[in-house]
């Protein structure tokens, strides 16, 4: 069991920055004598429900419960994680699936989504990151569970499911026709526009530095010198595994700090340097991020920003700044615990937040923009989040503010055959640049 649970384990770093540690079973023995009579209140609790609910309860219900209670009182990426969570986050960072390729949350009983996966049924047919899917097959699933969700939308390929989806920004609900089909794992896809690498990375699962270093290899044997820059397109990637987003910044790094992360105990701190050899060998880069982008997403753009070797282009990603501890709990179960927070190369937090772009460019040929800019879904709107001291509400907001540069309408860009005006525009900023001129813009 060991080695399959390692692997779980591994597995359930997405959208977190994970670290394993033994089960300290000393610890419960170590408890304080003045938390007795709180464990004896709990006791007695669950002796009275055992005797007078109105119907028989299930000890693993109850014990649960207990746990989920506790978990709830701290911030909202500390869980309780049993063998079915294993399975269902194995099944997204190693696996393949039937399914419409949604990264889906529970949030306050609704099913949101996270992501759809770049090219997924749930991609193509037109779902949406912060979409809340409210009904399966015209079934309500509002206030059941996430697993019951997944279940459903999961399937075999080539059957039909319909999504009932209410978006911010929309006064009816939408409603989707999608057929499921294999979800195969891909997170990172590259092309070339107009002599200027684009790669992709939807999520940080295993070896996604060295797809990435590759899908560069492969750009510039078929680019050559006519490569004029790079773009990494980190866009609604929730985040993942923290080795392969320290891998992936090592990649266009040559020395320096990638991120450092701290707790309440000092053994816990720890700092995450670059080796020499950058991919790219210092060829102009811009990162594109959005409210979407969380976690080992942050931490790389937060590297290459500070380090000054891209220049960061979109929207304040979401502002996830804490590292989460996988504490096994004997052989099917875990505990998801927060222990230290992360901190970028000069030493910024990025909790609550984020990562500010160098370039403030709104994603304009979404029609929905406007709207859903005022519903804008970060760690700073989750209930019990960690607290940036050093951050004021009102930084919080000023990415709400209407840039008076771009006032092209989604119609009119659609006409000029502009479906993505954030990639189009730092394809054209990268075109038309020089490396000294990007150098100068990173700098102010």
């Amino acid at each position: 069991m060991a080695r399959p649970l390692a692997s779980l384990l591994r597995a359930t770093a997405l959208v977190s920055a994970v670290a394993v540690l033994p089960l300290a079973t000393a610890g419960l023995a170590a408890v304080d004598a003045r938390t007795g009579p709180q464990f004896a209140k709990l006791a007695l609790i669950y002796e009275k429900i055992k005797a007078n609910y109105v119907e028989p309860v299930n000890d693993d219900t109850l014990m649960k419960g207990a746990i989920d209670g506790m978990l709830a009182t701290l911030d909202p990426h500390s869980s309780y994680l049993e063998a079915r969570d294993f399975e269902n986050l194995r099944t997204q960072t190693e696996g393949s699936y039937g399914g419409l390729g949604l990264s889906v949350t529970l949030d306050d009983g609704a099913v949101k989504v996270i992501a759809p996966m770049k090219g997924s049924p749930g991609d193509l047919g037109g779902i949406k990151a912060g979409d809340y899917i409210t009904h399966l097959d015209g079934k309500l699933i509002y206030g059941g569970s996430l697993d019951e969700a997944v279940d459903q939308m999961r399937g075999a390929p080539g059957t039909a499911i319909k999504l009932t989806v209410y978006r911010p920004g929309r006064d009816e609900p939408l409603d989707f026709s999608l057929t499921r089909r294999v979800i195969e794992l891909k997170p990172v896809e590259w092309k070339i526009k107009d002599n200027v690498g684009v790669i992709s990375v939807s999520s940080f699962s295993m070896n996604v530095g060295a797809q990435v270093a590759q899908a560069f290899a492969a750009i510039r044997a078929q680019a050559g010198n006519r490569l004029a820059g790079v773009v990494l397109d980190l866009r609604g990637n929730p985040g993942g595994l923290l080795e392969e987003a320290v891998s992936l910044s090592d990649d266009f790094l040559d020395k320096g700090t990638i991120v450092s992360q701290r707790g309440r105990d000092p053994q816990d701190n720890e700092i995450y340097s670059a080796h020499m050899g950058d991919v790219a060998r210092g060829l102009p880069m811009i990162v594109l991020i959005d409210e979407g982008s969380a976690s080992a997403s942050e931490i790389v753009a937060g590297a290459l920003q500070d380090q000054h070797r891209a220049l960061i282009m979109g929207q304040r990603s979401f502002g996830k700044g804490s590292v989460q501890t996988l504490i096994p709990l004997g052989k099917d179960a875990a505990l998801k615990l927060t222990t230290a927070r992360y901190f970028t190369p000069s030493g910024r937090s990025v909790q609550e937040g984020g990562i500010d772009p160098d370039i403030a460019v709104p994603q304009i040929s979404d029609p929905d923009l406007r709207k859903r800019a005022l519903r804008s879904y970060r760690e700073s709107d989750l209930r019990r989040h960690l607290i940036n001291e050093i951050k004021q509400d009102k930084d919080l907001e000023k990415d709400k503010i209407d840039d008076p540069r771009f006032k092209m309408t989604p119609e009119e860009l659609k006409a000029k055959g502009i479906d993505d005006f954030q990639l189009y525009y730092a394809v054209q900023t990268l075109g038309r640049t020089s490396p000294g001129a990007l150098a100068a813009l990173r700098k102010r």
